[in-house]
């Protein structure tokens, strides 16, 4: 009896380290080096909404045809961005109620002022009743990326195409930004 017992307690051992031994024997510790993680980041990054009185010089109550915006983007400046961003991909949405048309150029800067990255779009003219939406996607890759970590600053540039139109209505911009990462 104490054999049998005993013959048990070996056979249950046995067949306890053979599990555990057989669940690790097709894991390849030497491959960890090769995983990577992959994690997206989107951020609102300038939004507004100007109508004819933002394009009114207060000195002067003339006409300005050009207006510019500017936001820092200070999360582009951390260490983690810096180290580890792939790739962007940025979305930009103009909804013009002006019957007039509007160039626009977006500028990111460094810190000294030098331009990374500029991209030049025309919003179209609408009306109240029917704005015309113009949207834009901007996709900036690995081998392009080292602009985007230089960057702290972004510029957006309106300058009104004139017309014979009363210069009455409403333009709205947002601007995000889809940051990829990789570890």
């Amino acid at each position: 009896m104490y054999l049998q017992k005993l013959l048990y307690k070996v056979l249950l051992f046995s067949l306890i380290i053979i599990g555990a031994i057989s669940c690790v024997k097709d894991v390849d510790l030497d491959q960890t080096d090769e995983i990577s993680l992959q994690p997206k980041m989107q951020v609102d990054l300038l939004i507004f909404d100007v109508d004819e009185v933002d394009f009114i010089d207060p000195e002067t109550t003339a006409l300005r045809t050009v207006i510019k915006d500017t936001v820092r983007l200070e999360f582009l400046d951390d260490s983690y961005i810096q180290d580890d961003l792939d790739k962007v991909e940025f979305s930009f949405k103009y909804s013009n109620a002006f019957p007039q048309d509007f160039n626009t150029t977006i500028y990111l800067l460094s810190e000294n002022d030098r331009t990374q990255r500029k991209i030049d779009l025309t919003v179209k003219g609408g009306s109240s009743t029917s704005p015309e939406i113009t949207e834009i996607i901007d996709f900036v890759d690995t081998a392009e990326i080292d602009m985007i970590k230089r960057s702290i600053k972004m510029v957006v540039e309106v300058a009104v195409v004139p017309n014979t139109e009363p210069f009455v209505g409403e333009l709205k911009f947002q601007s995000k930004g889809l940051f990829y990462f990789v570890f």
